[in-house]
């Protein structure tokens, strides 16, 4: 049987600076509280253009959790809890390079 849920994803660039160590574990830690756990992938590589230019490079880390129901149920409340997730990455970071996204996915009981 499937029951439907709700992902919610945070991409973040791997980067040597500690603020960002210290966001991503902020992440991780609200997830596990929030959602009783999350997921952490390093290493994700992430491709893109820079002006038409060669293409560039990025080594991203991949932390997402999965809500205990389905996206239309709660669809404003998890608009403004992927909004505030957002906000928190823009305040925390100098760049605009970070991704939040949200989807519906069934999982298998």
């Amino acid at each position: 049987m499937l029951s439907k849920r709700t992902r919610i994803d945070v991409y973040l660039p791997e980067k040597k600076a500690k603020v960002y160590g210290r966001l991503r574990k902020a992440i991780e830690s609200e997830f596990l509280f929030s959602f009783g756990g999350c997921t952490v992938i390093e290493g994700v590589r992430g491709l893109y253009l820079r002006s038409g230019e060669k293409p560039e490079e990025d080594l991203i880390t991949r932390v997402y959790a999965d809500m205990p129901f389905s996206l239309e149920s709660r669809f404003e409340e998890v608009s403004a809890y992927a909004d505030s997730i957002r906000e928190a990455v823009d305040e925390a970071l100098p760049e605009q390079s970070i991704l939040v996204t949200v989807e519906e996915i069934y999982h298998s009981l």
